[in-house]
């Protein structure tokens, strides 16, 4: 069988790949990388720096391209198939990882070159990469005896099987919950262009009428704008008991079986729980220091949460006589309200945002802040026609990246947003290798009669994951594993935050908020009320993010052993945040992607740790001009183009001159002056 897969490639032959590729190719990357590290640990030669942790951080490079582009293909553009390979491959890639770190010679090695660290002059990058292995050897098991090295394998083994499953269930239950409405007033107050895409989509799949799924461009508007408030509760329901039906998408039993697994891992390395473990490697530290900076937020955001829950529920009783408001009612009556308010319709700032223009701003400020320029180019192969392709070059006309943008929702398509990569940026005999990165998005769907026209929501998604690509684009590191965004996960939120604050800025909006039909730039009064309504309703939007912080470090903070019931677990856990009634019928655990699947588990805090940093190193480049090349440049010499390299409190204080402060972050969320009151 010619396989694309087991020759060395360029950028990802997608096109030419099949299924079928995808086991053999693992089966034979990971036998030649096992040779490799076999070369490294048996070498014969004293160990050094360069044969040992130069040669393990290049060990294995077509293993982990294969993987990449497999795995970001499971996310991306799946279906049963893949997922019945990932489910085979991983446990194999699990022992690998851990035939790695459980090995005793390799570690042998990397502890001779650690205790003569002193005397080899080294740089500070390779301090830090020799700091890194050596721990990730010591924090995984390299001191463990051989029956604990035995267990450690079979937690990972099974943890792998079972993220991936939790994962499967989730974009299961998305796209098994389907809403067909047959009548017109079923849609009032739903906007023409969102009927108009209900009716697109039910008609591609041969239904008469109106279909609103658990995709985020139809959930959503409906939920804002629909005024049929059973419809409301019947979709709100379904999106949040994803997970949660006792059948065979069920994913309790897997939720329980993760975090105990984690915990029992946590404890055969010596720590308390599982975010002890996790939290030694961030600029938070320990749990303890997560705890006491989510219950300040909390207590800065939560008089000015109740206040604004008060207000919208006389709202919503002075308009609709709703005596009870729940949580199906938030968008509806907060968007309402904020019409009232602001006059700030998202379906009349949607026209200013057609999804090609925002391409070219964001693509403009890039080019303002950085230099980059980005050539749209067709011959590099995709996994979907809907996806665009980029070169990117810098101003010397070099090429920065290769960059893939994969924007609307799709059946095999997990939701959400976020950036990946196909390929690491590293320097290797003197050439420097170039990365190639990825957007993925689920952004509203161009229909028969209008382009693909952003909601402001949208609009800041777009510019925030492209910050993360920007953080993969610009890396400027010699070893792989420090590159990019592989960095600190309380630190990597950084750039993608800070482009989104450009999403408030007129010199930014005037790139490309245009409208679409007349070309008429977003008037000043629309952009005076877009920054007006930055701080609507913020109290309650902190407790929401402050809930979710907290139910995961309720699940990886503690010791779960005695937990039975995963719904009675989390309603004690949103306590202290809750503003709504609690409703049986759904459950947040059975579906947090970001915890049970992505890599945020005892890590979710990090969105708003990243937001003190974010605000605070904005204020620095609104202190000059939010285009001043000299703070942008400084932003990426310290930032961007480092990576992992450094400690990151180093790089911020490098690039800011002092420690981040949190007042930045209330006054930005309008929360300052309540606190004061």
């Amino acid at each position: 069988m010619n396989n694309p897969l087991l020759i060395p490639f360029g950028t990802a032959p997608f096109e030419q790949i099949k299924n079928d590729h995808f086991k053999p190719a693992f089966l034979k990357a990971l036998k030649d990388a096992k040779e490799e590290i076999k070369s490294i640990s048996e070498n014969p030669e004293p160990p050094t720096f360069e044969n040992t942790l130069v040669a393990l951080d290049f060990a294995g490079q077509h293993l982990d391209r294969i993987s990449s582009l497999f795995f970001n293909l499971n996310s991306a553009e799946t279906n049963d198939e893949i997922q019945k390979i990932a489910q085979e491959v991983s446990p194999l890639l699990s022992e690998f990882s851990n035939d790695i770190i459980l090995n005793e010679a390799l570690f042998q090695r990397i502890k001779t070159v650690f205790e003569q660290r002193e005397g080899l002059q080294l740089s500070e990058e390779q301090k830090t990469l020799l700091n890194k292995r050596y721990k990730s050897f010591s924090r995984n098991g390299a001191n463990l005896n051989e029956e604990d090295k035995s267990r450690l394998r079979e937690i990972d083994k099974k943890l792998a099987q079972l993220n991936l499953k939790f994962g499967e269930n989730v974009l299961a239950e998305t796209n098994k919950f389907e809403m067909l409405l047959t009548e017109e007033d079923q849609l009032s107050g739903l906007p023409e262009g969102v009927k108009e895409a209900a009716a697109q989509l039910a008609k591609s799949k041969g239904r008469e009428g109106w279909l609103i799924t658990l995709d985020y461009p139809s959930y959503i508007p409906f939920m804002k704008y629909a005024e049929n408030r059973e419809l409301r509760k019947e979709l709100s329901i379904a999106f949040g008991s994803k997970g949660f039906h006792k059948d065979e998408l069920d994913n309790q039993e897997n939720v329980l079986k993760i975090v105990k697994l984690r915990h029992e891992r946590a404890r055969l390395l010596g720590y308390d729980t599982h975010a002890h473990f996790v939290l030694e490697e961030r600029m938070a530290e320990t749990p303890q220091r997560v705890i006491d900076f989510l219950d300040e937020l909390l207590e800065k955001a939560k008089p000015a949460a109740q206040e604004e829950f008060e207000e919208l529920s006389r709202f919503a009783k002075k308009t609709d006589g709703v005596d009870q408001l729940e949580s199906w009612d938030s968008a509806y009556y907060s968007e309402k309200l904020k019409q009232e308010r602001f006059s700030l319709d998202d379906e009349k700032l949607k026209p200013y945002f057609k999804l090609e223009n925002v391409i070219a701003g964001v693509f403009k400020v890039a080019e303002k802040l950085f230099g980059l320029h980005f050539k749209e180019v067709h011959e590099i192969e995709k996994y979907h026609e809907e996806v665009k392709t980029y070169e990117v070059y810098d101003r010397s006309n070099h090429l920065v990246s290769l960059f893939y943008a994969d924007f609307h929702p799709r059946p095999g398509k997990r939701g959400g947003a976020w950036m990946t990569s196909y390929k690491a940026q590293y320097i290797r005999d003197g050439k420097n290798s170039r990365p190639h990165i990825s957007n993925v998005c689920n952004f509203t769907k161009p229909t028969e009669t209008k382009p693909s026209l952003l909601t402001f929501n949208e609009v800041t998604t777009l510019f925030h994951e492209f910050g993360h690509a920007l953080h993969g684009m610009l890396a400027n590191t010699n070893y792989p594993s420090l590159s990019g965004t592989s960095v600190y996960w309380d630190f990597v939120e950084l750039p993608s935050q800070i482009m989104e604050n450009c999403c408030y800025e007129q010199e930014s909006l005037s790139l490309f908020a245009h409208h679409y039909e007349t070309g008429e730039l977003i008037p000043m009064e629309l952009v005076e009320k877009i920054k007006a309504s930055a701080t609507f309703q913020q109290g309650m939007a902190t407790m929401r993010q402050l809930g979710f912080a907290l139910l995961d470090m309720a699940w990886h903070g503690n010791d779960p052993s005695d937990i039975d019931t995963v719904k009675d677990y989390e309603t004690h856990a949103f306590k202290s945040t809750r503003l709504f009634p609690e409703i049986p019928q759904t459950c947040m655990s059975t579906a947090f992607a970001h915890i049970f699947q992505g890599g945020y588990s005892s890590g979710y805090y990090s969105y708003k740790w990243a937001e003190v940093l974010d605000a605070d190193a904005f204020a620095y480049f609104k202190e000059y001009g939010i285009f001043d090349k000299k703070v942008a440049e400084k932003f990426k010499d310290n930032v961007l183009s480092k990576g992992g390299t450094e400690d990151p409190m180093t790089l911020y204080k490098r690039f800011r001159g002092a420690e981040p402060r949190i007042e930045p972050l209330l006054e930005r969320a309008g929360l300052s002056k309540r606190t004061a009151q």
